[in-house]
């Protein structure tokens, strides 16, 4: 299925071609009931009944009910304000290749195919060097203990474009347990939905093969020990929940999902959640298997050492920053 003119293919669309090449007619998405909804705080780790994002912004006077959800880390103020100016400028020197939903990408990492399960280091060389100080700073998070980034992918929200991204989970054949995002420009929010189709969809059943990573306590199964229940039935939620779980993405913040978080809810960004230019740089590790002792070590070692480089983006890029510049 060839891509429109701005991108979307399929049921995907954005504003543009919404406009100009009626993909209004085969959009299939069914709006959500806000009445379930419940706003987790990231000062208080509960989710309070409501909608808008900003309703965490009244910890600790909360009003209404509150439930668990467990899987979520936030850690405010990740990087400064002048750390993301920074940030972006260089981000904005590297050219965009254009996605689907009105968004627009750089992504670093292996060629994947997740319906054949076949992975090549392909033109994956490591990330742009403006970004390394991001990840030296994982160190600090002890959740995030032992993580190699194999991906890195900066995307770009814009509200004239009807950005957004459907609901979905991330590839679970490949990607690891913890995904992290640095939410950079503006306030966004993170919707929740629980999951309970087949588990063949985004490769689910691949996490029936290998144990969990982060444990009860929070601490982190680093050399991935076997267990009595797979990650898939580790994280299970202990009772069905018919609600809608937002997650604020505030700006500069750094979230990381795992858990039952990551397995059994989809999660995906609204249009009405983008009011501004959002950019969010996503990062993933790999899955046990990739990593050493596992079935695809020897590719996964490979690939994992080349995450270990680091270059300059405007030596890679000279003829785009030289004309960037000049527009500018």
């Amino acid at each position: 299925m060839k891509p429109r003119p701005c991108g979307c293919k399929g049921c995907r669309t954005c504003l543009v071609c919404e406009t100009y090449y009626g993909a209004n007619a085969i959009k299939d998405t069914k709006p959500l009931d806000k009445e379930k909804g419940y706003v987790y705080c990231p000062l208080c780790n509960k989710a309070w009944s409501g909608w808008d994002i900003d309703l965490y912004k009244q910890h600790p006077n909360h009003e209404g009910t509150s439930i668990d959800y467990p899987g979520v880390y936030i850690q405010l103020d990740f990087i400064s304000v002048d750390e993301e100016k920074e940030l972006i400028a260089n981000i904005d020197e590297v050219p965009w290749d254009i996605s689907q939903s009105g968004r627009r990408k750089q992504n670093y990492g292996p060629k994947t195919n997740f319906k054949k399960q076949k992975i090549l280091p392909g033109k994956f060389e490591g990330f742009p060097h403006f970004s390394k100080f991001l990840q030296d700073r994982f160190h600090s998070v002890n959740l995030l203990e032992g993580y190699e980034v194999i991906e890195q992918c900066s995307l770009e929200y814009d509200p004239s474009k009807g950005a957004s991204i459907d609901p979905h989970i991330d590839d679970c054949w490949v990607w690891g347990e913890r995904i992290i995002t640095l939410n950079c420009l503006a306030d966004s929010a993170l919707t929740m939905t629980p999951f309970k189709g087949d588990k063949k969809k985004y490769n689910l059943c691949c996490a029936e093969e290998y144990p969990p990573l982060v444990e009860a306590d929070g601490s982190i199964n680093i050399v991935c020990e076997e267990k009595e229940k797979s990650m898939l039935e580790f994280c299970k939620p202990t009772k069905d929940m018919d609600v809608i779980i937002r997650i604020p993405l505030i700006r500069r913040s750094l979230t990381v999902i795992y858990g039952e978080c990551r397995y059994h809810w989809e999660h995906c960004v609204l249009r009405e959640d983008i009011a501004s230019r959002r950019v969010c740089i996503a990062y993933r590790e790999f899955t046990p298997p990739f990593m050493s002792n596992g079935i695809h070590a020897a590719v996964g070692h490979e690939i994992r050492d080349k995450g270990k480089q680091f270059w300059d983006h405007r030596q890679r890029f000279k003829d785009s920053c030289v004309i960037q510049d000049i527009v500018a």
